[in-house]
């Protein structure tokens, strides 16, 4: 059965694997009976922490789970997520990929799911039952390239497949700090996150692409674009008419969005 919407998640800190106080932990919990009734055939996650040159793909059978963070709670490296690979899917993605132009698309047979997807995927699916596939970003890339890149990946919704893609709506991980206590919201990461908002509810998919440009504190909010690069993806596989959906919104320590979106083709 077909899948009609594609999701945007911001998975925010890594703590959101087991810190009960984040409200976007419980968002996630309720995912199943919120948000996407329906099961999915598999699942392909795009996340901001894997980054390469060229669209990769991991085909595996069964993923590891990589605990790609630092001086965090020993509770955390002890989590796993081990869902089934979905080689049939990562195969399919790279046939969309290159008859839709991407000159070269390469294939990871090790790779398991980083933080960025089964953290989220862990609280949306706990069972580990349904087969996950991973796609990368190339952050030497622009906003229209992974918007395009969501574009070839379309036909998989109708083949069942759930589009995700996991990054952070706002990332500048170096002032966190700097708001952390007085619950007030940085007015940078407040007017981007507006911004973005706004430019999504009304359609404003070139916008959206050309952010770098259009968008208020653009590199302030992103000083590397790897987070924000699935939303891109997530856009694009939803159709050009896409309309926008504001699911969940917090802030956290000052400037960290979880503003998550999804995306319904509007025919």
């Amino acid at each position: 059965m077909a899948i009609k919407d594609t999701f945007y998640i911001s998975h925010g800190l890594a703590t959101l694997s087991i810190d009960e106080s984040l409200p976007a932990r419980h968002f996630l919990k309720s995912w199943k009976d919120k948000f996407l009734t329906q099961r999915p055939k598999s699942i392909l996650v795009v996340s901001g922490h894997w980054e390469t040159s060229v669209p990769t793909v991991n085909i595996v059978q069964c993923n590891e789970t990589i605990h790609d963070f630092h001086d965090s709670p020993k509770e955390m490296y002890q989590l796993k997520y081990p869902s089934p690979g979905a080689p049939e899917l990562a195969k399919r993605v790279k046939e969309l990929l290159l008859a839709s132009g991407f000159d070269h698309v390469d294939e990871d047979r090790k790779r398991g799911l980083d933080h960025g997807a089964w953290i989220p995927l862990m609280l949306m699916y706990p069972e580990a039952d349904i087969p996950v596939c991973q796609l990368s970003v190339m952050p030497e890339k622009d906003g229209t390239h992974h918007y395009n890149l969501g574009k070839a990946l379309a036909p998989l919704k109708e083949e069942g497949v759930l589009i995700i893609g996991s990054g952070s709506t706002t990332h500048n991980l170096r002032v966190l700090r700097q708001y952390a206590g007085d619950g007030s919201v940085a007015p940078w990461a407040l007017e981007f996150d507006t911004w973005l908002k706004d430019a999504l509810l009304e359609g404003g998919h070139e916008d959206v692409n050309r952010y770098e440009e259009k968008a208020p504190y653009a590199k302030t909010v992103h000083p590397s674009t790897e987070h924000i690069y699935p939303l891109h993806v997530a856009l694009g596989a939803a159709s050009e008419d896409a309309k926008a959906k504001l699911i969940h919104h917090n802030w956290s320590r000052g400037s960290l969005s979880y503003a998550s979106y999804q995306f319904t083709a509007a025919s």
